[in-house]
Parts: structure tokens; sequence; C-alpha cells
């Protein structure tokens, strides 16, 4: 048999090493990314995964939320991982953790049911009665204990707490959300989606797309606090310019065609509507006390704008 020389060994080791250096800077180069399931433990405070994890996509997801997940198909999902931790005598505790294709799209779903204080894990948080929800990066998280129970919240807590430091980086919210006037706002009302279902769930208009929403537009809705009620406002960007002259036509036409020429007037209950374009935004001011607080809310959003065009 023939003997391998030292110098024969030394350039075998060269090459094996040089081959695995090569795969993990091909995977650097790439951008790939931690599975989704290594950001996840398989124990927590004595509670143990049970196997196999649940994997869904956007032809399965209704297979496992029957009737919730057109909320998700909405935005950019992409994929979601369930998998449930078990404990003698404890609630089982589910986590669900969602994909969303983007950390806009994954702030957007927190968003649509958000009504609770921050609990400070993630981007932004809420905890009420057993459940946790929470945003980082592209991701959506939901912890769910069957039951509360003290031991049970302290491991929702703990495990919402190593996913989210498992997740990076943190991302961004949309920039549409950037437009929003701080002064009353009231922060859990906010809410972004991109489709006339999203607007409809919220805050209903017409039977008709009188705004021209689809996958392609990026909308926001808030809530503003008034002495008696709240103001609602909406701004929506759309992929260019004509698209909002398109859209601010069209809702003109369909919702206040005795204002054409003002953009803005008093509704039969008393409170006002306003509308206006600022390049591809459309602004739109819905239950406004006042004539002068319509124009207010307006101008604060065309001053952001001007900002940041």
């Amino acid at each position: 048999m023939r003997k391998i020389t030292s110098a024969s060994y030394c350039k075998i080791l060269a090459i094996f090493t040089s081959i695995i250096l090569f795969v993990i800077l091909a995977g650097v180069v790439r951008g790939d990314e931690p599975s989704v399931d290594n950001l996840i433990p398989n124990e927590i405070n004595g509670w143990k995964a049970e196997t196999p994890d649940g994997i869904y996509d956007r032809k399965t997801l209704f297979d496992y939320i029957d009737g919730g997940a057109e909320v998700y198909l909405a935005y950019g999902f992409q994929k979601m991982l369930a998998r449930r931790f078990v404990k003698e005598n404890e609630p089982s505790i589910t986590l669900d953790i969602f994909d969303m294709g983007s950390p806009e799209d994954a702030f957007g779903v927190y968003s649509f049911e958000q009504d609770g204080k921050s609990v400070g894990i993630g981007n932004d948080s809420e905890y009420a009665a057993g459940l946790l929800r929470f945003w980082k990066g592209k991701y959506f998280v939901s912890i769910l204990a069957d039951k509360e129970s003290p031991d049970a919240r302290k491991a929702v807590m703990a495990l919402g707490r190593i996913v989210a430091s498992n997740i990076q980086p943190a991302g961004s919210k949309p920039e549409v959300v950037s437009l929003l006037p701080p002064l009353n706002l009231i922060k859990t009302s906010i809410r972004y989606f991109h489709k006339k279902s999203g607007l409809d769930y919220h805050y209903f208009l017409a039977d008709k797309n009188i705004l021209n929403l689809d996958e392609h537009t990026n909308v926001v809705l808030a809530e503003y606090a008034e002495k008696k009620g709240k103001s609602k406002l909406l701004v929506v960007r759309y992929p260019d310019e004509d698209g909002s002259v398109a859209a601010y036509r069209s809702f003109v036409k369909a919702y206040m065609p005795e204002a054409q020429n003002t953009g803005i007037l008093k509704t039969e209950d008393g409170k006002w509507v306003a509308v206006k374009r600022c390049g591809q935004y459309l602004l739109a001011v819905f239950e406004a006390p006042t004539r002068e607080r319509a124009s207010e809310l307006m101008a604060a959003v065309k001053m952001r704008w001007e900002r940041v065009k």
C-alpha cells in the first residue's frame, strides 16, 4: 500500500479546508438565513417540544387556521411553523411563527389586531390571557398557553424572549407609517395593509374598490383622539403618481361628488371628510369634528411628506 507522505497529507488538508471555506463563504455571499426551526428552542422551563413540527405554506395554511388564513394571505405570507410544547400537569403551549416575506408585512399582520400595551419583546408586542403576540424582522410570532397559569405565563414570555433574540436583523415599520402625525395619535389604532379587504375589515367605505387598492398599494389607517370621538386618517402610497391621481378621481366621484372642487365636505352626521394628494400619496380624513381639524390633519401629513420625499 502506498503511504501518504507528510507533504501529501498537508496538501489534502489544505484542499479540504479550502472546500469548507468556500461553502461557508458562498452561504454568506448568498445571504443564507438560519432555518426557522433553529430560531425556536426545543425546551423551555420544563416544557418539551412535541414532534414533528407543523409546516404550512400559502396552499396549506387553510389546513391549520381555516377561516383565518385570508388575513395572512392578504400580505406577503411565505410559510409557517407550528411547534407544541407539553409539560405534565401544566397547560400545553403552542408557538406559531409566520414568515411574512418582509418586516413591513410582519408589522402589518401584527397591527391587524393590536390592542394592548407593549411587553417589551421583539419590535413590538402585547400579552393577554395566555397569548403573546410580537413581530421582529420578517416574522410575526404568536405563543398561546391553552390555559393561563403563573408558570405557563413565565414560560410563554421566556419562549418569546428567546425567539425574538434569535431573529436578526430587526427590520423597520413601513415608510408610510412615518407620515402619521404623532400629536393625539392613538398608537394601538394603527393598521397597515395593502388591499381593499383590509380596509373593509377596519373601516368600510363602499362595495366597490373606489381607492384602487391592491397588493401594490401600501395603506395605513389610524385614529386620533378628539374632545368628542375620534378622527380617522388614511394614507395610501401608490406605485406612482398616476396611481394616486386615478384613485383621487375615483374616490371623489364615488364618495363625495359634491366636493369635486374643494375635496372637503360636511356629512349628514355633522362630521367632516377631506381628501388630498401629495405626489404618489393619497390622504383622507374621516369623522373629523370640524373643518379646521380635518384640514389640520391633512396639513400635518403633507409637512411630514415634504421632509421625506
